[in-house]
């Protein structure tokens, strides 16, 4: 399995020329091109994260080398700002609903809950001149809802850099529960979570006043990092919340007092730090993306070209992911994640994960009568 094309050609696999077909149309783009087509542009990105290219211009150097037809790199670079993002936004909902279907790794809490958080990605400020950032910087943000069951993003939003995340959650309503830190928090979110019966534990503010608390039975124990589990009313007189919430504090590893507001009552003081705890496993994740896939490095300077850039490294993300859950699987021998990707693309992975990852594949071919020639 040649280590260069493996991806974009499991992508081709996972989205036929149909169903890309059928996103081009409904986002109202025509694709005249009869080389440089959309599929390939997928392919330019999904093989510019994985192998760091740095620029249009070098993908163009070294793309026949990749199995890519022969650009200039100006083509690419047009193609790039010419097809609306919302195409590669919708190529990364259609895979991820593919490759969640057949991802799950066993949590001890409710599967609904997502956690919620943001990355930014900045440039200098003459790079991305409708995306100002501050000082000296412009930017853009990837608003992020995390599936810590499958272990992968479920829903991306973009937004510029200054976009406050707390704005961009009040109108986000695809999420039916999270897990969310303090700039999400709102009260009246709470309040309306709580009618709505939408599943949350946010990280509170610092400064959020605590009305009539009372404090919940549970039984103490030494070990335990709990402060205090309690229910109550928050905010001040002005702007205080309708109904009663459950507010948990604990001390994180180095002693420092966490407040969480939740309405998983069902679940105890110790389970619901648990549950929010995993919440770092989003930051470990945007850590993972901008160290390995090229995020940082925006190739073009216009809105298509840089949202293009960054849903296709969420993209290879998915893939990379869909192929270790599922090669994991029928394997004895074991491989983090990170070790896995690093002997994926230094052709040094294992025979038994050679072997199981090829005959992942086929089986996909056989259930979702795809063809696998030349597969890698």
């Amino acid at each position: 399995m040649h280590k260069h094309t493996t991806l974009p050609n499991l992508m081709q696999k996972i989205v036929s020329d149909e169903d890309l077909q059928s996103i081009t149309e409904a986002v109202g783009y025509h694709d005249t091109s009869r080389t440089f087509t959309v599929r390939t542009l997928v392919d330019f990105f999904l093989l510019a994260a994985l192998h760091e290219w740095k620029s249009f211009r070098h993908g163009a150097d070294v793309a026949k080398m990749y199995g890519l037809p022969t650009f200039h790199y100006s083509t690419v670079s047009k193609k790039a700002k010419e097809v609306p993002y919302e195409v590669m936004k919708r190529l990364f909902a259609l895979v991820v609903s593919k490759c969640n279907r057949q991802t799950r790794r066993s949590l001890r809490f409710p599967k609904a809950l997502r956690i919620v958080d943001s990355t930014t990605v900045t440039v200098g400020k003459n790079r991305l001149t409708w995306a100002p950032y501050h000082g000296e910087r412009s930017g853009v943000k990837m608003h992020v809802a995390y599936s810590p069951e499958q272990q992968m993003p479920s829903d991306i939003v973009e937004t510029v850099g200054l976009r406050h995340d707390g704005r961009w959650r009040a109108a986000h309503r695809r999420t039916n529960g999270s897990f969310e830190d303090r700039a999400y928090f709102k009260i009246e979110r709470l309040d309306r979570f709580v009618e709505q019966k939408q599943p949350f534990v946010i990280r509170m503010k610092d400064n959020v006043e605590i009305h009539q608390k009372k404090s919940l039975k549970r039984l103490s124990s030494s070990s335990s990092s709990i402060v205090a589990d309690f229910t109550c009313q928050l905010g001040t007189k002005q702007c205080r919340s309708k109904k009663r919430h459950r507010v948990v504090i604990f001390q994180d590893a180095n002693g420092h007092e966490i407040r969480v507001v939740t309405n998983v009552l069902e679940a105890s003081a110790e389970k619901i730090a648990e549950m929010y705890q995993e919440r770092w496993t989003v930051e470990v994740f945007f850590r993972w993306i901008k160290q390995y896939l090229n995020v940082p490095t925006l190739f073009g300077t216009n809105e298509h070209a840089v949202y293009n850039q960054l849903f296709a490294a969420f993209i290879a993300y998915v893939l990379l992911r869909w192929l270790y859950h599922r090669t994991e699987k029928r394997t004895t021998s074991s491989l983090t994640f990170l070790s896995f990707v690093r002997r994926f693309f230094s052709g040094q992975l294992p025979l038994e994960w050679k072997s199981e990852m090829a005959a992942v594949l086929f089986e996909y071919a056989r259930i979702y009568g795809r063809s696998m020639p030349n597969f890698g």
